[in-house]
């Protein structure tokens, strides 16, 4: 009996969202909004967001650690217990050594992933910002884009645009498609009506929604990698990865077809390594920005179409991506770190090894001689 009255429950709960709190399908863009413009500088509602991350993780950290305890307790027992243990999952794969070093920018990057991720799953995005007023006579201006028809509200002295809530007459709130005929029209009778019609320009917007955010992420991820390979092995040694043509050049020089061969073989294989490095930027950028702008609009679409009740399944499923990708971008980061500083030890270890190789088919010859 419980469980009917569970499901009758959601039923009336999704029914009542769906006919009484439908706002109007939103615009959907990859280009985050603009909020200021100072010419050569534009403020977008993601630069906006990824200040306020950082602000809030500095700010959460101050206050978790202004008391800081040589016994941990409560919040500090909390932050400790994770820190040690993606310490240990980093020492784990990469060796104390190598762990020590990785750990601040691996750790760094996973925990500002995360958190910008799961901060943007709160009530603030999308849905408070600023109206940008679009008046009949320059719809003609606008090829594309939509328009939110708004009641114009005062709350004290601060006027406000409010998307009316939809009733049985009205499955949805109005919006007006600009590109569409007879727009210009429609957006007049709104205005003779005393409404408000204009752009709407979100405060905040996911971060990981702007490919610029991304983007910076992954050369930053792709410098600490060249620099540990660097710092690590040597720049000669390193660079040896993507510009092997000794080989070549030796076989060159002595005449040997053979050892042409390989040294073709290896300056290809260099060629390889060096494309790789620049495709990787591109697969780490475009792998967060995908799955979070997929993601942003799966959370748009059914809060406005169904705002109660069936969005709470897709908000857990934002949750559990948030931390699979932050986890995804922290660990490539790591393994392409392991990569560059024991690619130069292995070559340094086969020449030596056929240094020695060398070495003891010389002197096993020049035995046999002697005997």
């Amino acid at each position: 009996m419980r469980g009917r009255l569970l499901v009758l429950g959601a039923i009336a709960l999704a029914g009542v969202g769906f006919i009484f709190l439908r706002g109007p399908s939103p615009h959907i863009q990859i280009r985050p909004e603009v909020l200021a413009d100072f010419g050569l500088v534009k403020i977008t509602n993601t630069m906006v967001t990824s200040w306020v991350v950082v602000l809030l993780m500095v700010g959460t950290v101050f206050l978790l650690t202004r008391r800081w305890e040589l016994v941990p307790r409560g919040a500090q027992n909390f932050i400790e217990a994770v820190i040690e243990a993606f310490y240990n999952l980093v020492t784990g794969v990469a060796g104390e050594k190598n762990g020590r070093r990785f750990f601040p920018v691996v750790a760094t990057i996973f925990f500002f992933i995360l958190f910008a991720n799961w901060f943007a799953l709160t009530p603030l995005f999308n849905v408070v910002g600023l109206v940008k007023q679009v008046p009949s006579e320059a719809v003609a201006e606008h090829p594309e884009g939509k328009v939110f028809v708004m009641d114009k509200v005062d709350v004290g002295p601060l006027p406000v645009g409010l998307v009316p809530f939809p009733g049985l007459g009205q499955w949805q709130g109005e919006a007006i498609e600009l590109g569409e005929p007879g727009a210009q029209e429609e957006v007049r009778h709104a205005e003779e009506e005393g409404k408000l019609v204009g752009e709407f320009l979100p405060f905040l917007r996911s971060m990981n929604t702007d490919v610029n955010m991304p983007l910076a992420l992954a050369l930053a991820a792709t410098i600490a990698v060249e620099y540990w390979g660097i710092t690590a092995l040597g720049l000669g040694t390193y660079a040896g990865k993507f510009f092997n043509f000794g080989r070549l050049v030796r076989g060159i020089v002595s005449f040997r077809p053979s050892l042409v061969f390989e040294g073709v073989i290896d300056a290809f294989v260099g060629v390889l390594e060096l494309f790789s490095e620049i495709i990787r930027i591109i697969s780490f950028t475009f792998r967060l920005f995908g799955n979070m702008f997929a993601g942003e609009v799966v959370i748009l679409m059914f809060t406005f179409l169904t705002p109660l009740l069936l969005t709470l399944p897709f908000y857990g499923l934002e949750l559990f991506v948030g931390v699979i990708q932050a986890f995804i971008f922290a660990i490539l980061t790591l393994v392409f770190g392991m990569a560059a500083v024991s690619h130069g030890a292995h070559e340094a270890g086969e020449h030596a090894a056929g240094h020695a190789g060398h070495v003891e088919e010389a002197t096993a010859v020049a035995g046999h001689t002697s005997s």
